[in-house]
């Protein structure tokens, strides 16, 4: 069963440390890592690249446009333990256009037609999609509907939608999820044309009560960027889907810190793990003092997990579980 609600794959940000605290904060949430090149995968350091800690269930996303190298890609994925994988149809970026991949491969759709089916075809985990409603001038409904009946027709049955088109040329990947507007109907309208298919919408989801007001309408919501500016809003969101007990943050401090020490007495700087920490308090008082500690300090060659209880000093409030 596909999960209710999950983390986007975000390049820069979802590397498997951010993954491992946000498994601490949601037993329930899906979680993707940050979007693999095929080419990375197949010629580069495949373990570097598909190693992960206890952060399951977690999908991994693909970047290719060959059918067989994605169905090798795809095979590697599922033996490094991982319970998806997923084709980035999505990212409008230069680099990864010139690549012929993600989103200018809405215009293709034969073409990931043939990828999906390879990579289906080699792997007993499911295969998903992650997409647009269009890109450039093609933003019709019409087209978008295209796009999905071709992978429909091919056997995909999951599909992840980011309700904006790309604009391929003129828009940097930030402008891309923020100027082109949002188009929910687009989802429901395709949700509605394909009952047996499960459609998690994407984009524009800021915190824990509009995700949940969203999954009274649609079978699953994939968030973004909001979840690493406050990474709690996932404990609350999971308090109101689950009815779970809100964690107090310092107990996730903790828990995250004995995974760090671990992290660092195999060679890895602090930096890479804190980092991921600096919205954790958002809105509660020291949150500014505790981010301004770290993130200053953070990228010294000598900083080590001292600097995580300097930080903390500045929050003042020994209960912090928030009100969801």
């Amino acid at each position: 069963m596909p999960a209710k609600f999950s983390v986007a794959p975000m390049m820069g940000y979802t590397d498997r440390h951010c993954r491992m605290l946000f498994r601490l904060l949601s037993d329930n949430v899906m979680l993707y890592s940050e979007m693999v090149t095929t080419g990375a995968l197949l010629h580069g350091d495949a373990q570097r690249f598909l190693q992960h800690d206890n952060d399951m269930p977690c999908g991994l996303q693909l970047g290719g446009s060959n059918p067989i190298d994605l169905a090798q890609s795809a095979r590697l994925v599922e033996q490094f333990g991982y319970q998806e994988v997923n084709l980035n149809c999505g990212c409008p970026s230069d680099r990864v256009q010139q690549g012929g991949i993600g989103a200018c491969l809405m215009d293709s759709p034969e073409l990931v037609a043939d990828c999906f089916r390879a990579m289906s075809e080699s792997v007993s985990i499911p295969v998903t999609i992650k997409t647009r409603i269009g890109i450039d001038d093609h933003d019709s409904f019409e087209f978008f509907q295209h796009f999905i009946q071709h992978q429909y027709d091919a056997g995909c049955r999951e599909f992840h939608i980011h309700a904006r088109k790309a604009i391929l040329s003129g828009l940097s990947p930030k402008e891309n999820r923020e100027i082109p507007p949002l188009h929910y109907d687009y989802v429901t309208r395709i949700r509605d044309a394909y009952p047996d298919c499960y459609f998690a919408l994407n984009g524009g989801i800021k915190d824990a009560a509009s995700a949940h007001a969203l999954l009274n309408e649609h079978a699953g919501v994939m968030l973004g960027r909001a979840p690493y500016s406050n990474p709690y809003l996932l404990a609350e969101l999971e308090h109101r889907i689950f009815d779970t007990p809100l964690p107090d943050r310092r107990s996730v401090v903790a828990a995250y810190r004995q995974y760090m020490e671990t992290q660092v007495s195999s060679g890895t700087h602090v930096k890479h793990m804190l980092k991921h920490l600096l919205g954790l308090f958002s809105g509660l008082p020291g949150a500014r003092a505790f981010r301004r500690e770290l993130s200053t300090e953070m990228f010294r060659d000598d900083a080590n997990l001292d600097l995580l209880e300097r930080a903390l000093a500045h929050v003042p409030n020994p209960s912090l579980e928030a009100t969801a």
